[in-house]
């Protein structure tokens, strides 16, 4: 068991495992590293997120991994002092660029959080709203996009005849297949997810988990989990951070049986965090 000292140690260099490749990277993060204020959150990162793959980020509380999440889609400029360092591309375009439209990079990249937000309005308008946003009125379009995106959620056949009900009346589980469909809605490449399944019992769970494996392949996702059985069960690869740095990434399969930083099989264990 690795001690107090070991697990405290800084980072410096990261361990990666040797992957087939082939499907190649929609996003490349190089030497990055991101300071709210004065306090740094993260330290120098690189890693290649490779595309129509699922990729879990874990580690404990406070790592880093949900902060570099919101940095793949420019979530963290809402926040007051944010400064980065380093370089993230996406689809080969620098997503830190002054130059680039930061509402066109969001749309290519669909956000689902850790708790459903439905907004307080119908099925029909929740699925829709990206497109009612982007001034689409075509009805024709508006309701091939519903079922379109609803079916992708795996959720028509339970609202098809509900569809303008208060999405607020769905159970936790169906709301947040509701947001995976809102995502969706917009014809995203990538799909990022923040502990989508932290608030859901373990049907509910069970629901996305099946859903985020019939989603691959058709998106790149990236979703961070602290259920080290769902990493496991649902993503290609998997980066462990620890004090926002990024000590071990690689085959999902081979960061779990044959993990090579203690730090990693330490936490994967669940020995700590």
């Amino acid at each position: 068991m690795a001690s107090v000292t070991e697990l405290a140690k800084p980072t410096t260099r990261t361990v990666y495992h040797t992957k087939p490749g082939g499907h190649g990277a929609i996003i490349d993060v190089a030497d990055f590293s991101l300071w709210y204020g004065k306090s740094q959150a993260l330290f120098g990162l690189s890693l290649k997120i490779e595309k129509d793959l699922v990729t879990a980020l874990i580690g404990p509380s406070g790592c880093g991994k949900s902060t570099l999440l919101r940095s793949l889609n420019r979530m963290n400029d809402l926040i007051e002092g944010v400064s980065v360092a380093g370089r993230v591309t996406f689809a080969g375009d620098d997503i830190y660029d002054r130059g680039l439209d930061v509402i066109a990079l969001r749309k290519r990249m669909g956000m689902v959080f850790q708790k459903p937000n439905p907004f307080p309005m119908s099925i029909f308008e929740n699925v829709i709203y990206p497109l009612r946003v982007d001034g689409v009125r075509d009805k024709a379009v508006l309701a091939e996009t519903v079922e379109r995106a609803l079916r992708g959620a795996a959720l028509w056949d339970e609202v098809k005849d509900r569809l303008h009900d208060n999405a607020l009346g769905m159970s936790g589980g169906q709301q947040q297949r509701l947001c995976i469909a809102r995502a969706i809605a917009g014809e995203p490449e990538v799909l990022l997810m923040d502990e989508p399944c932290s608030a859901l019992d373990p049907l509910a769970t069970a629901r996305i988990e099946e859903l985020i494996d019939e989603l691959s392949g058709r998106y790149s996702i990236v979703i961070v989990t602290h259920n080290m059985q769902q990493a496991s069960r649902v993503s290609d690869n998997t980066a462990f951070f620890y004090l926002g740095n990024l000590v071990e990434y690689g085959e999902t399969e081979a960061i779990f049986t044959a993990p090579h930083d203690e730090r990693t099989r330490s936490y994967i264990t669940g020995r700590f965090g």
